[in-house]
C-alpha cells in the first residue's frame, strides 16, 4: 500500500471516530422523557388549581352582574368620596383586605362598641362598590319570586349600596362569627311572608360558614325550618300573618273569595305552641292588617276594617293592629320561658300609580335620598302603634329589642321585584302587563342589611362579638 492510501484510510479512521464520539456526545445532551413529563405532569395540576380557585372565587365572592368592583352611580360620588377619605380607596384593594381594614378602623374609634354612641336605624345609603357576599348564582335558597336577577332584571345598581346609621358605622354581617356565638341555640321568625324574605337572607350569609338542612315545612311550605348540623343549630319560621287566629280565604295570587275573620282575643297556636322552644324570636305584623276583615271578641263580631256592611261597625285596622300586638306582648312578658325578642317594625311598601291590584308599579333605579320621601300616612300610624306598644310592653320584664327597619327600607324603592317576581315577564311581549311585588325584597338586596343591624344588636348586648 503506497504512502498516500495510507493517509487517506488514516483520515477515514480518524472521522469515523470523530463521528463516534459526536454520536456519544448528542446521545448526553438529549433529555430523558421522564422528567419531561413530571414537568408536563405538573403544569396541568397547576393549572387546574389555577382554574378551580378562580372559579370558587367568582361563585363565592363576586357580584351577580360578573364583575369584581361595580362602578358607583353618579349620584353617589359625593358619599363615596367622603368614605375614601376615611376609609381608604376600596377600589384598588380586595373586599376581604377592605372589610378587615374597615373593621380596624371602626374599632379604633373611641366608643365604637358602646351602647348609645350612635342611631343605628337613621342614615342614608351610601354606595358599596363591591356589592353583596353572596350572589343568585352561590345561594340556593332564593325563592323564585325575590330570585330578581334570574328573573331577568336588567339593572343591578341596587345591589351596590349598604347602610350608613348616623354617628357610626354597621360593620358586614360576620357569619363565621355569628355562627359560632349561636351554637346549641335556635331561632324563630314569626310573622307573614317577609320573614320568609328575611330568613333567606339568613340562610345565604350563614350557608358560607355551614350548609343548612331543611327539617320541616308544612303544606304550603309557608312555615318551615333548617338545621345547621355542625353548630347545632335551628332556624324557623313560622306563618302567622295576623299573630292572633285568623279564618283566611284567598289563594296564591292573593285574590280574596270573602272577607277574613280574625279573631282578636285568641292568639295564633301555631306559634304559641312552639314559643318555648326557641332562644331568640323576631316578630312583627304586616301588611295583612289592611286587608278587608271582620273582627271578633268573645265569640261576637265587635266590627269590621273596608266591609262595607252596614250592619256592622267599622272600627279600622288600627285598632286590629294594637289588639293583636297587645295579645302577643301579654303573652310573651307573662311566659316563663325569656328568650331575647326582636320587634320588628313596619316594612312599607313602594307601589307607584295604583296597588298591587289595581296595576301599581315599582321601577325606580336607585335609594331615595334624604326626605325625598316620607312614606304613606298608613306607614306612619302602624309604626306609630308597634313604637307605642312596644314601650308599654318593655316595662314589663320582657327581654325586648327594637328592630326599627322602617326608615331604611322607606328609601329603597329599587329594591322589590316589581315585574320580575315572575320569569322573564315581558320575554314574549315587552309591553306585557304584569302585576309588580313592591313590598318583598330581591335577594341579594337590601333586606340583607337587616341581618347586619341583628348582628350589631347582639354585639352589643354581649351575645356575639366582633373581635
Amino acid at each position: 500500500m503506497s504512502e498516500v492510501e495510507e493517509e487517506i484510510m488514516q483520515g477515514e479512521d480518524r472521522r469515523d471516530g470523530e463521528d463516534r464520539r459526536e454520536g456519544e456526545e448528542r446521545k448526553e445532551e438529549v433529555p430523558s422523557p421522564a422528567p419531561a413529563r413530571k414537568k408536563r405532569k405538573f403544569l396541568l395540576i397547576l393549572f387546574i388549581a389555577v382554574l378551580v380557585i378562580g372559579f370558587s372565587f367568582y361563585y363565592l365572592f363576586w357580584n351577580s352582574s360578573g364583575s369584581g368592583v361595580h362602578s358607583c352611580p353618579a349620584s353617589s360620588s359625593r358619599i363615596l368620596a367622603k368614605h375614601r377619605r376615611n376609609h381608604g380607596d376600596v377600589l384598588s384593594i380586595g373586599k376581604t383586605t377592605y372589610i378587615r381594614l374597615l373593621r380596624k378602623s371602626l374599632n379604633a374609634k373611641s366608643g365604637y362598641l358602646k351602647k348609645g354612641q350612635c342611631d343605628l336605624f337613621s342614615g342614608e345609603w351610601i354606595c358599596d362598590p363591591y356589592g353583596p357576599v353572596y350572589t343568585n348564582n352561590s345561594c340556593n335558597f332564593i325563592e323564585a319570586p325575590q330570585n330578581c336577577l334570574r328573573n331577568g332584571r336588567p339593572d343591578t345598581d341596587f345591589l351596590f349600596w349598604r347602610w350608613k346609621p348616623n354617628g357610626c358605622e354597621l360593620p358586614p354581617f360576620d357569619p363565621l362569627k355569628f355562627i359560632n356565638a349561636m351554637r346549641n341555640k335556635s331561632w324563630a321568625f314569626i310573622g307573614d311572608s317577609i320573614f320568609r324574605n328575611h330568613i333567606q337572607s339568613m340562610l345565604c350569609l350563614l350557608s358560607k360558614v355551614d350548609e343548612p338542612v331543611e327539617v320541616y315545612h308544612d303544606e304550603a311550605y309557608k312555615s318551615r325550618a333548617w338545621y345547621f348540623a355542625n353548630h347545632n343549630l335551628t332556624i324557623a319560621v313560622i306563618w302567622s300573618p295576623f299573630l292572633v287566629k285568623s279564618e283566611i280565604f284567598e289563594d296564591e295570587q292573593g285574590k280574596s273569595k270573602a272577607h277574613v275573620q280574625l279573631y282578636l282575643d285568641i292568639l295564633e297556636p301555631k306559634w304559641t305552641s312552639q314559643y318555648n322552644n326557641y332562644d331568640y324570636i323576631i316578630f312583627s305584623g304586616g301588611q295583612w292588617f289592611l286587608k278587608t276583615m271582620v273582627m271578633w271578641e268573645n265569640n261576637s263580631i265587635v266590627g269590621c276594617h273596608n266591609c262595607n256592611d252596614k250592619n256592622i261597625k267599622e272600627i279600622g285596622y288600627d285598632y286590629a293592629y294594637r289588639k293583636a300586638l297587645q295579645m302577643s306582648y301579654d303573652f310573651m312578658t307573662s311566659s316563663e320561658h325569656k328568650p331575647l325578642i326582636f320587634f320588628r317594625t313596619w316594612t312599607p311598601d313602594h307601589f307607584e300609580h295604583g296597588e298591587w291590584f289595581s296595576g301599581g308599579v315599582c321601577n325606580r333605579t336607585s335609594p331615595y335620598g334624604e326626605g325625598q320621601y316620607n312614606g304613606k300616612p298608613v306607614d306612619h300610624d302602624m309604626r306609630a302603634i308597634e313604637v307605642e306598644e312596644f314601650e308599654k310592653a318593655s316595662k314589663k320584664g320582657a327581654r325586648l329589642k327594637l328592630l326599627d327597619t322602617f326608615y331604611l327600607s322607606l328609601l329603597r324603592p329599587d329594591g322589590h321585584p316589581g315585574p320580575y317576581r315572575n320569569f322573564h315577564p315581558f320575554a314574549k311581549y315587552k309591553k306585557a302587563h304584569v302585576q309588580n311585588d313592591c313590598l318583598h325584597w330581591c335577594l341579594p338586596g337590601p333586606i340583607d342589611s337587616w341581618n347586619e343591624l341583628v348582628m350589631k344588636m347582639l354585639v352589643d348586648e354581649g351575645y356575639v362579638s366582633y373581635n
